[in-house]
């Protein structure tokens, strides 16, 4: 099994710990956009590639790799749709602030554009939003909980936000990042 991604990445980031978690045997590849570009059909990382019976097989987008690594060890990967929703607003938390910061290093701010700016106000409420959650103080945290932690950690990585006005989020932060298989995979 192959994992390719990036480092810095914070949808590969949490398969890393996924697959940690699970124990099971894994390479991680590191690429970049333009080998992703060339190797998934998707254009975009993560991906894994992994042989099933005589067949190597790939999946494209993290939330098909972290079912696929819950379910080979036994786990499931969402039960509860009030967890599943937190996850799913986690998830368009991550890519507005990714397209934002991309979008940034070609000059077009949020200052220049409407669009951008109703983006830029989908992450301030929808960190308050997650503000409100009742976290875990320990592990083992849940999927939606490390996909929260993995934006949150990236997005604070990249100087993308600053959590200092919601604490419930910091704190939970500061939690997270004594968890063995999260502080092992930070972006650096």
């Amino acid at each position: 099994m192959e994992l390719y991604g990036s480092y810095t990445s914070p949808f590969v980031r949490h398969c890393r710990i996924a697959l940690l978690e699970s124990g099971m045997q894994f390479a991680f590849v590191e690429t970049d956009a333009t080998s992703s570009a060339k190797l998934s059909p998707t254009k975009k990382m993560p991906f894994l590639k992994y042989i099933e019976g005589d067949k190597e097989k790939m999946l494209t987008d993290s939330s098909a790799i972290l079912k696929s690594i819950r379910e080979q060890s036994g786990k499931v990967f969402f039960s509860d749709n009030d967890d599943f929703n937190n996850y799913c607003t986690a998830n368009t938390l991550l890519d507005t602030t990714i397209n934002l910061f991309y979008l940034e290093k070609e000059d077009l701010t949020p200052a220049k554009s409407p669009y951008l700016t109703r983006q830029q106000s989908r992450i301030a409420s929808g960190l308050a939003e997650l503000n409100k959650l009742t976290f875990s103080k320990t592990a083992l945290f849940t999927d939606s909980e490390l996909r929260i932690a993995c934006f949150l950690d990236w997005a604070l990585f990249r100087n993308r936000i600053t959590i200092d006005a919601y604490l419930n989020l910091k704190t939970f932060l500061d939690n997270v990042r004594n968890y063995p298989q999260f502080a092992s995979t930070a972006p650096k």
